[in-house]
């Protein structure tokens, strides 16, 4: 019999294919980088791990390491964790950006071998579910506003545009990482919020931007704005589209990272160590 973890994460997953179908190691001292390794998406950089539709990421030199989302299967996720030479069990905390499956499908397994952790989640989440949680022995920490979450992350705070979802913040040395599961309130929305909460421009936006059904002119004009805003590098995948994806890498230049499952970022966490550099394969 399924647990009632994943029970509701199924269900989760039949409300997000709904949605779709409408329009539209562990570090615990900080380190000189912060990695960002890509351990879930559908979106492939490297070749040798298995794809799956929905995001995961794990970030490595925070006084934490964190696992931001958790991709739609929990055993793709581990074995992608594992053959990128990274450990479940240093997983120190879990950030879920949104209810739907294909960001906290992976959360059962993963708690399974590693219960004693916290997870971040917005507040809306079902009560039922952040009992099963509990139940597991992890510890839940329901965010209801924007703000500090631990050490360098912040949370943006429980956007809301019909999902109810927040992104991370990370603060670097050269700015500000934003990192969004699936931006359904809106990619521009989230990267105003994460400046406006912490009075710093943007080094690098990645994720999942929510542009697969959107128009060139639609896509044009976000890449307008963000480019408004400053924001320096975009590393977009998962929800984003390959239309979208493309002119997001015309638009940026040498500022387009690529952010697909088996990508490697490394962004400095102390003052004079360079910029955002893409390692690729690891």
């Amino acid at each position: 019999m399924k647990s009632l973890l994943n029970v509701f994460l199924f269900a989760a997953w039949a409300l997000s294919q709904s949605a779709a179908a409408g329009p539209g190691t562990s570090s615990s001292a900080s380190t000189a980088t912060v990695r960002l390794s890509v351990v879930f998406n559908n979106v492939v950089q490297r070749q040798g791990l298995t794809a799956g539709w929905g995001f995961s990421c794990f970030i490595e030199g925070l006084d934490k390491s964190v696992l931001f989302d958790t991709g739609s299967d929990g055993g793709v996720l581990l074995a992608n964790m594992r053959r990128m030479g990274l450990r479940p069990q240093a997983v120190d905390a879990v950030v879920l950006s949104h209810v739907h499956a294909d960001h906290t499908g992976g959360l059962d397994d993963l708690l399974a071998i590693k219960a004693d952790l916290d997870v971040w989640l917005p507040a809306g989440f079902p009560a039922t579910l952040q009992r099963a949680i509990t139940d597991r022995g992890a510890r839940v920490r329901p965010v209801g506003t924007g703000g500090r979450l631990f050490g360098n992350g912040h949370s943006t705070g429980p956007l809301n545009d019909g999902v109810i979802e927040q992104a991370l913040i990370l603060d670097t040395a050269r700015g500000l990482v934003v990192i969004t599961g699936c931006a359904h309130p809106g990619i521009v929305r989230i990267a105003e919020t994460a400046m406006r909460l912490t009075g710093q421009r943007i080094h690098l936006l990645m994720g999942g931007f929510h542009l697969m059904r959107a128009d060139r002119a639609e896509i044009q004009a976000i890449i307008a704005r963000l480019q408004a805003l400053g924001v320096e590098k975009v590393a977009p995948s998962h929800c984003t589209g390959v239309a979208a994806i493309t002119q997001f890498r015309q638009a940026w230049g040498q500022g387009f990272v690529e952010g697909g499952l088996g990508a490697v970022i490394e962004v400095p966490s102390q003052p004079g160590h360079g910029s955002a550099v893409q390692q690729g394969r690891t």
